[in-house]
Parts: C-alpha cells; sequence; structure tokens
C-alpha cells in the first residue's frame, strides 16, 4: 500500500476549510448566540466576538496547514480585547471557555467532513482524523491559557476602578452635610429611610481575600448589605432594615474563623441619613481602638466600647484625669495592674467577690485580699466616686497602662515607613468623622448626576 503523508492530507482538510472560512464563521457566531445567553451582546460587542471567532478560526488554519508549532502561538489580538470585554461585563469565564470548547468539537467536525471528501483508504483517514483532533486541541489548551490570564487581569482592573469609583461617591455622600436623605438615596441607589448598622471590616497583610470575605457577609445579618472594597484590605458595610438590622453574633464568629486574620469593627445602629453615616464613624472608632490590641478579640463592638473610644481622642487629658482618679493604682508595674484588673472585675460582678472570682478563675480569698489591697492604694473605699472609678479601669482596660496615644502611634508607624494599620485608622476616622462637614463645604459634591458618573450601585 503507497504510504500517504498525514501533515500533507491535514494540510489539504485545512486549505478546504479555508474556502468556507466566512460561512463558517458566521454558523460558529450564530451557534454560540443560540446556546450561551452571555452571547446575546448589542452590536459593537457582537462585532468583536465574529472578529474574536473568525480570528481564531484563521489561526487554527494556519497552524493545520503550515505544521506551526502550538507552543509559539499567542491569544489572537481580537479575542484577546473580546475576553476583556466580558471581563468588564462581569459575564463568567465559565461561559467564554465554553465557548472554546463547543468551538474546537465543531471544528472537528468540519475537519472530518472535509477529510471524508478526499480519496483516501481508512487507515490514512483514521491517522489525519487524529492528528486533526490533536493539534485542534493543542491549540484551544493554549489560547485557553492564555485567555484566563487576560480575563482574570482584567476583572482585577476592572473591580479596582469600580471599587474605587463606588468608594468615592459613598464617600461624597458620608461627607455632604446639605444632602438630603432623598438625593443620598437616588445618588446610592438603596433605602436609607430605615434603620442601619455599619461595619468596617479589614486583615493585616497578608489576611484574607476581601471578595470572599464578602461573598459570605449574607449570613451576618440574614440580609444582603451594602459593601465597598474601600481599599484591597479594608471593607465598608452597612446593613440596612426598617427596624433595627441584628446582627448574629455566631455568624460573625464564623466568619472571622472560616478568614484567618480577619477583623471586624461595628458600629452602633442608627435610623435615616444620619444614623447611616453615624454608625460608619462608630464603626471606624472601634477599629481604632482594636488597632491599639493586635492580638485583641476578632470582633469589636462600638456599643461594648464607645466610652474609651471617644475618651481616647483626648489622650493627655485622660492620662491626667486617668491619674488623679485611680492615684496609686494608676501604676504601671505588674502587680498594680493585677489590683486594676481584680477591681474592675469586681465592680463589673455588681460588687460580688464570688463571681468575679468565677470570672478571673481565682479563689475568693485572693479577690478579698486584692480588693483590701487596692482600696489602700487607691486611698479610698471604691464605693466612694464609683461611676468614675469604673470608667477608669474600663478604660486601662481596653487602652492598657499607661494608655496608647492613637495619634501618637500612628505618627510613629508613618515615620518609622510602615504602611501602619494604625496611620491608616487615624487617616480615615479623621476623614469621615471630623472633616466631614469642611469637606462639603469645599467641593465634595454628591449630586445624582456626579454619583451616577462615578458608577455606584449596591451590592
Amino acid at each position: 500500500m503507497e504510504h500517504v503523508d498525514v501533515d500533507a492530507v491535514v494540510a489539504a482538510v485545512a486549505r478546504r476549510i479555508a474556502t468556507g472560512l466566512p460561512v463558517l464563521t458566521r454558523e460558529m457566531t450564530e451557534h454560540f448566540v443560540e446556546v450561551i445567553p452571555e452571547f446575546r451582546h448589542d452590536d459593537a460587542v457582537r462585532e468583536l466576538m465574529v472578529s474574536s471567532t473568525a480570528a481564531n478560526l484563521s489561526a487554527i488554519v494556519d497552524l493545520l496547514e503550515h505544521g506551526i508549532a502550538v507552543d509559539g502561538l499567542t491569544v489572537p489580538a481580537a479575542a484577546a480585547e473580546y475576553a476583556r470585554r466580558f471581563a468588564q461585563r462581569d459575564l463568567s469565564l465559565e461561559a467564554l471557555l465554553r465557548a472554546y470548547r463547543l468551538g474546537e468539537h465543531r471544528f472537528v467536525q468540519w475537519a472530518l467532513r472535509g477529510l471524508g471528501e478526499l480519496d483516501l483508504d481508512a487507515r490514512t483517514v483514521l491517522a489525519a482524523a487524529a492528528e486533526l483532533g490533536a493539534r485542534t486541541n493543542r491549540y484551544i489548551d493554549q489560547v485557553i491559557e492564555g485567555l484566563i490570564d487576560i480575563y482574570e487581569e482584567e476583572r482585577r482592573t476592572w473591580d479596582a476602578r469600580s471599587d474605587a469609583a463606588r468608594a468615592a461617591t459613598i464617600r461624597a455622600v458620608l461627607a455632604a452635610s446639605d444632602l438630603d436623605v432623598g438625593a443620598a438615596e437616588e445618588t446610592l441607589g438603596a433605602p436609607l429611610r430605615g434603620w442601619h448598622r455599619g461595619a468596617v471590616l479589614w486583615a493585616p497583610e497578608p489576611g484574607p481575600e476581601m471578595r470572599a470575605v464578602e461573598a459570605d457577609l449574607v449570613g451576618v445579618a440574614g440580609r444582603v448589605p451594602l459593601s465597598v472594597l474601600a481599599e484591597h484590605d479594608c471593607l465598608w458595610v452597612w446593613w440596612s432594615a426598617t427596624t433595627r438590622p441584628a446582627v448574629r453574633p455566631a455568624a460573625l464568629a464564623r466568619l472571622t474563623a472560616a478568614h484567618p486574620g480577619l477583623r471586624v469593627a461595628l458600629g452602633g445602629s442608627g435610623a435615616g441619613l444620619a444614623g447611616f453615616r453615624t454608625s460608619h464613624r462608630e464603626a471606624w472608632r472601634a477599629r481604632a481602638l482594636a488597632e491599639l490590641r493586635p492580638d485583641g478579640p476578632a470582633v469589636v463592638d462600638y456599643d461594648e466600647v464607645a466610652l474609651p473610644a471617644l475618651l481616647a481622642e483626648h489622650h493627655e487629658d485622660l492620662q491626667a484625669w486617668l491619674r488623679r482618679t485611680l492615684g496609686g493604682l494608676a501604676a504601671g508595674d505588674e502587680a498594680t495592674g493585677r489590683l486594676r484588673e481584680t477591681l474592675h472585675a469586681y465592680l463589673a460582678a455588681d460588687r460580688s467577690s464570688s463571681e468575679a472570682a468565677g470570672r478571673l478563675h481565682l479563689h475568693k480569698n485572693t479577690v478579698h485580699y486584692r480588693l483590701r489591697r487596692a482600696e489602700e492604694v487607691l486611698g479610698h473605699p471604691v464605693t466612694e466616686g464609683r461611676l468614675d472609678v469604673e470608667v477608669a479601669l474600663l478604660v486601662c482596660r481596653h487602652l492598657g497602662w499607661p494608655p496608647v496615644d492613637p495619634v501618637a502611634q500612628a505618627s510613629t508607624a508613618a515615620s518609622a515607613g510602615q504602611a501602619g494599620d494604625a496611620a491608616v485608622v487615624i487617616a480615615r476616622r479623621a476623614a469621615t468623622s471630623v472633616t466631614a462637614a469642611s469637606s462639603a463645604k469645599t467641593g465634595a459634591a454628591a449630586t445624582p448626576s456626579a454619583a451616577r458618573t462615578a458608577g455606584w450601585s449596591s451590592r
């Protein structure tokens, strides 16, 4: 039997396909539109889809006809741009890859049809068919690998642009003191007349992927929140409802457990536009306090730390008042620290030494001894000025002794060249809670038209 060159047969089939490429391109694109909903585009993107399909078909034909090595091939320009448009429109990568596999299947069918039209023996037909399928598959695999990189890179770039626009819009709403609730609702595309509870979620580097965190937020309060990735490692979140949103502690615990390193600062509940803004400021104050204790709890609730958080903003006056109120209990040694801890537990337990002993895992006699010693160091019975003493002990518990100065800590981090969270917290808190009104007066307009330009939408 005469030997037939398989490469020559493959090239002959490729030339047959090339003569009908315009018709085959139209047939394939119509098939995509019919079976894949994501391919039903407007005219401009449809033209790009056709160009992408034509470019891929032409590249496969050239590869088969001229024996071009797959390793040296890159994604055709039109196909790369079409993948970017897919990413920009938040269309799924799976749909795009499905089209490539459907296209591969249809192309091989065309090739087999063309192969059947040649006068060849069965052995040659089988060998050529195998080669046509293998080479086409290698091309598709090579292009898909490049397309995934192109799509994901564009998705990251587009998400960053969208997040920046949304964050700019919401900052404007937070800052514009002359914006009424109706205009603010139109700006954000979200209702603001009910109740809101804000939160700030962040993670030191390296931390969890914040987009994955964002996807898991629904379970925290049983509803989809308004959220924006304000920075690559920081989410702003609002849960809204007609009544006070109920944030579930167990759900928050599961969230932080599922994303190691994640920290959450909750603001209090507030109504209307004012509550929307206030809860956000409170969440930032809670974060500022949490940042002072990196080894502290993963979740900090402003309602539980409001007093220390507010007092921490007046560090010098706070330190003087603490020394005056606590007297000898303001000493910085470890033994005095234990006395403060015991006295705080005793007062928090409504002056029950038994309950305080249980909380501290101490013998009751040890608690009695420390309480007597604390009163001696304090210089008067704890019943005198109990409220002041209890507040002072609460502040020491959260800020330590001597109390940490958030502003000084931020300055130290900045001078050391660190992108420290403390510096970020102070800057953001100042921008949100201190300069909001002045920003509005100096041109931080938040008109509905400006917001639409910025591209804000709720998630």
